[in-house]
């Protein structure tokens, strides 16, 4: 792992972030920060997760009829049960088909 300070990581950031080395970013020789760099085999990994979860909110969208507000406020744990929108038809928000598994 390579330590270096912030204005060095600043100055040279588009070089370090094309290596493939772990950095440890220090303020006055103490760490504030990691850089971890990810395979390419992750990036793939998570760009089909990502295609998979847009496909699956795409699909709840046009089975209930709900807009994507109202779904994303299904996740928000802020409200009240109560006050969550309810899907306007039966979907099973549990079945794992429809999150790809």
């Amino acid at each position: 792992m390579k330590r270096l300070g912030v204005r060095e990581f600043r100055d040279h950031a588009t070089r370090y972030l094309a290596g493939n080395e772990v950095l440890a970013i220090e303020r006055h020789g103490q760490p504030i920060g990691f850089y971890i760099p990810t395979d390419s085999s992750r990036r793939e990994r998570f760009t089909q997760a990502l295609q998979r979860l847009e496909h699956t909110v795409q699909r709840i969208l046009a089975e209930t009829g709900i807009s994507e507000d109202e779904l994303s406020k299904l996740f928000d744990l802020n409200e009240p049960i109560e006050d969550r929108p309810r899907p306007r038809r039966g979907v099973d928000l549990e079945d794992t088909d429809a999150l790809g598994g």
